[in-house]
C-alpha cells in the first residue's frame, strides 16, 4: 500500500484507499470490492481494479490508479489542447504553447498528470523548467513519462 500512497504524493495529493480492500500478489496490487475480497484466493492471478506494480523498488502505476488521482481536485494537472493531446499519446512532449491550464505546482521536477480538455487522463510527466512567462512558446516543458499509447507502441514491436 505504501507504494500507491507515495506515488500519488508526488502528484500533490492524498489519496485515500481502504486498506482492506487492496491487495497485494507478487509485487501487482489491486483494489477489490468487499464480496471480491471474500472470493478471491491466496493466489490470483488477476481480481479487481489494477493499480500497478513494483518492479526493482520502482512503482510502475495503472491507468486505473493515474484516473483515481487525475479525479482529485488537488492533484497536479496539466490541460492541454487537442494538438497536444495527440502528440502526448503517441510519445511526446509538452510545450508552453500545447497548455491550457496547470493546476497544482508548476515547478521544476515536480510530477504532473496530463489531461485533455475533457479532463480524461492521458499519463503523466515531469515538469522540465520552472512554467513562467520567461520561457518560449516553443520550449518543451513536461517531459512524457509515461502515456496511454505506451500499450500501443509495445505491441507493434513484438
Amino acid at each position: 500500500m505504501k507504494p500507491i500512497i507515495d506515488f500519488a504524493k508526488r502528484f500533490g495529493t492524498n489519496l485515500i484507499i481502504d486498506r482492506s480492500l487492496v491487495a497485494e500478489n507478487r509485487g501487482r496490487y489491486f483494489l477489490l470490492s468487499q464480496q471480491m475480497k471474500q472470493l478471491a484466493r491466496k493466489d490470483f492471478f488477476h481480481a479487481g481494479a489494477y493499480l500497478g506494480k513494483v518492479r526493482r523498488g520502482v512503482f510502475f502505476p495503472s491507468f486505473n490508479l493515474l484516473r483515481t488521482i487525475a479525479s482529485r481536485n488537488s492533484a497536479n494537472k496539466v490541460m492541454v489542447d487537442q494538438k497536444s493531446e495527440w502528440l502526448f499519446t503517441v510519445g511526446r512532449d509538452i510545450f508552453k504553447r500545447g497548455i491550457l491550464r496547470v493546476v497544482g505546482s508548476r515547478k521544476k521536477d515536480a510530477y504532473t498528470l496530463i489531461v485533455n480538455q475533457h479532463g480524461e487522463c492521458l499519463g503523466f510527466g515531469r515538469f522540465l523548467h520552472t512554467l513562467d512567462g520567461n520561457k518560449g512558446r516553443n520550449q518543451v516543458i513536461v517531459r512524457n513519462v509515461s502515456d496511454i499509447g505506451d500499450f500501443l507502441r509495445r505491441e507493434r514491436r513484438v
